[in-house]
């Protein structure tokens, strides 16, 4: 059947699984459960173990599941040390539950998976040779790709139910107190594992550094923690940022980024204590340096910024144009290192930054949203997800959660290279078109139809070119030409949750 989208789910997802068509974003005030979970009461004078072979031996068992961070990024050292273990003791049909997968864990994944380790995985995304690899059909079980928030939710209800849980931190106490601030390998906020380090069964925390008890102030606590292991090396911070953070030179990204800037300035909610949520790339950078000055000619401050933190954020923190940074994930070493002398910058978790099904999420309360795409359709519908070849090579990340803005923002060139990024239909639905309201293109800018108090603030501004969004699909179109239908097979390899836990679309395997 059809979805809410237009997106054909198949019977079989449907009924061989609790999941329900996606309908409508607006998810309304559900009642939850939140799920208990089992306790290792730890006695004695400390949780810090020699053996890391031990603690897996003494806990996991095959069809387990196992969760992981991704807050070094690039720089993880944590995730190939785990599973190289786990994959040389020899376990099987293990769940994979990272808040995402980086580049760096690629190949250790695909090892996994061909010696039967690891059978299903839920991710934020994926990219590189696993997602080739995936998408041609490795995996024995579909992936289930959900956002940070829908992650969170999911952990607490008990949809993700997490056995054992393998912590990278900077820095830990005899009994586990830790924070992400102090230690050679500090990356900043914690925010996604802290909600793995609520409700996993067994928590691991692995740590480069040992420091005196108590050890204040503790992101992760002792009353969560069961374990302690001792490591050479938990990560690089150095390589947190990895290409994601770099600032743009390029003459299209500015252009785009000024255009970005004009539409926030010239929307209803550019005046005191708005708030935003920007991304990491050349352009979205580029916004924050265009933002700050318009900030600065308009006298007006913000309330506070949520979701990842870079470099310029906190600059506008220290500048006084922000107030609080709301802090989930930090992009860069300069991010990371500035929250423990920053107050303002205050780490949350992913539940306070994006869990439909709590009582007030952070994302709830944004002004506005700046977010990438792929592909972004006449619907304005948005692919983060799928590439124009149809292979997976992106992330749901906040994506969803951020589309709750008052007014969220694509920023997007019309093309890149051969490939057109406003097309008739999206390869795949992420984000559905109800949540987008204006998309940000070098060549003009298109307002869903749906927002016409946009269209008319937007008309008073000379310099927002409007356009229609099938103006530009058709632009592209003439540029790039129409592509070659992408060719699958029947199977399922992916599905793609909205925030709800609907299924908002599936991704087949490509042919060979």
């Amino acid at each position: 059947m059809k979805n809410n989208v237009g997106r054909e789910i198949s019977d079989e997802i449907l009924n061989s699984t609790n999941y329900k068509p996606f309908e409508t974003t607006e998810i309304g005030h559900p009642t939850v459960h939140y799920t208990g979970h089992d306790v290792r009461v730890t006695k004695g004078d400390d949780k810090l173990v020699d053996s890391l072979d031990q603690v897996i031996k003494d806990n996991l068992k095959d069809g387990m599941t196992i969760s992981f961070h991704h807050h070094f990024r690039n720089g993880d050292y944590v995730f190939n040390m785990v599973m190289d273990k786990i994959i040389k003791m020899g376990y099987k049909d293990l769940t994979l539950a990272p808040s995402s997968l980086t580049g760096v864990m690629n190949d250790k994944v695909i090892e996994a998976i061909k010696a039967g380790t690891i059978t299903n995985i839920t991710s934020s995304g994926m990219r590189g040779s696993l997602g080739e690899a995936v998408s041609h059909g490795l995996l024995k079980n579909p992936v289930i790709f959900r956002s940070h928030g829908n992650r969170a939710r999911s952990i607490e209800n008990g949809n993700i139910k997490i056995d054992v849980a393998f912590l990278g931190v900077p820095n830990a106490d005899r009994m586990g107190n830790a924070n992400g601030m102090e230690g050679e390998s500090a990356l900043g906020s914690l925010g996604y594992a802290l909600v793995d380090a609520q409700y996993a069964n067994k928590v691991v925390l692995l740590t480069d550094t040992i420091v005196d008890y108590p050890n204040t102030p503790a992101s992760i606590k002792q009353t969560q923690v069961d374990y302690v292991v001792k490591v050479d090396k938990v990560g690089d911070p150095d390589r947190i940022g990895s290409g994601a953070t770099r600032f743009t030179k390029d003459p299209k990204e500015l252009k785009i980024a000024k255009m970005v800037n004009d539409v926030i300035v010239n929307s209803p909610y550019f005046k005191n204590n708005f708030s935003f949520q920007t991304g990491t790339g050349g352009a979205s950078l580029a916004v924050t340096r265009f933002l700050r000055q318009s900030m600065l000619d308009n006298d007006i401050k913000a309330s506070f910024t949520c979701g990842g933190t870079t470099s310029p954020i906190v600059k506008l923190l220290e500048e006084g144009l922000v107030k609080k940074v709301m802090d989930v994930q930090d992009f860069d070493k300069g991010a990371a290192s500035s929250m423990k002398s920053n107050p303002g910058q205050t780490e949350i978790d992913g539940s306070w930054y994006a869990d439909p099904d709590n009582k007030g999420a952070m994302v709830d309360q944004l002004d506005i949203a700046i977010l990438s795409a792929l592909e972004i359709d006449t619907d304005f519908n948005v692919n983060v997800l799928t590439g124009s070849n149809g292979v997976i090579r992106g992330a749901v990340g906040g994506h969803q959660d951020a589309g709750t803005a008052k007014m969220t923002i694509i920023s997007a060139p019309l093309t890149r290279g051969r490939i057109a990024t406003v097309v008739p239909a999206v390869n795949s639905i992420t984000t559905p078109g109800s949540s987008i309201d204006v998309l940000v293109t070098e060549v003009g800018v298109a307002v869903n139809p749906a927002r016409k108090d946009l269209i008319e603030a937007f008309k008073k501004a000379p310099s927002i070119p409007l356009v229609s969004i099938d103006e530009l699909q058709k632009r592209a179109e003439g540029i790039v030409g129409k592509p070659k239908p992408i060719e699958y097979t029947d199977r399922t390899v992916a599905l793609v949750e909205y925030r709800d836990g609907t299924l908002i679309d599936e991704v087949k395997q490509i042919k060979d």
